[in-house]
C-alpha cells in the first residue's frame, strides 16, 4: 500500500515523517462490545512518507535505515503529531522504529 504523495514537510537528522495506517476493523470488539474511540488503542504501524539525511556519529553521517514507502511498527505513545494540508502526520526519531514490516 505505498502511496506516492509528495509533502511540504522535510524531516531534519535521524527523524522519519509517517504516515498512520488505520488497522481498527469497526468500533466493536470481537466479544461485541463497543469501545469509544477515547479508549481505543493508538495505532502503531505507519507508512514512511520522508526521511531525514540521517544521523551524525562522530563527525560521519550515518544515513537512517528506513525509506519511503516502507511500513513500520512504531513505539506507542512515540513521536509528535502534526497536520499540514488537512492530513495527519506522526514525527518520529528513528531510535522510535521499532521494526519495518516485510
Amino acid at each position: 500500500m505505498t502511496t506516492k504523495t509528495k509533502i511540504r514537510l522535510k524531516p531534519l537528522g535521524d527523524r522519519v515523517i509517517v504516515k498512520v495506517l488505520d488497522t481498527e476493523d469497526g468500533k466493536k470488539t470481537p466479544g461485541g462490545i463497543y469501545v469509544p474511540d477515547t479508549a481505543k488503542e493508538k495505532p502503531q504501524e505507519a507508512e514512511v512518507m520522508a526521511v531525514g539525511n540521517g544521523k551524525y556519529i562522530e563527525e560521519k553521517l550515518v544515513p537512517l535505515d528506513v525509506k519511503v514507502g516502507d511500513r513500520i511498527v512504531f513505539g506507542k505513545y512515540s513521536g509528535a503529531e502534526v497536520t499540514v494540508d488537512d492530513e495527519e502526520y506522526l514525527i518520529l526519531k528513528e531510535s522510535d522504529i521499532l521494526a519495518v514490516i516485510d
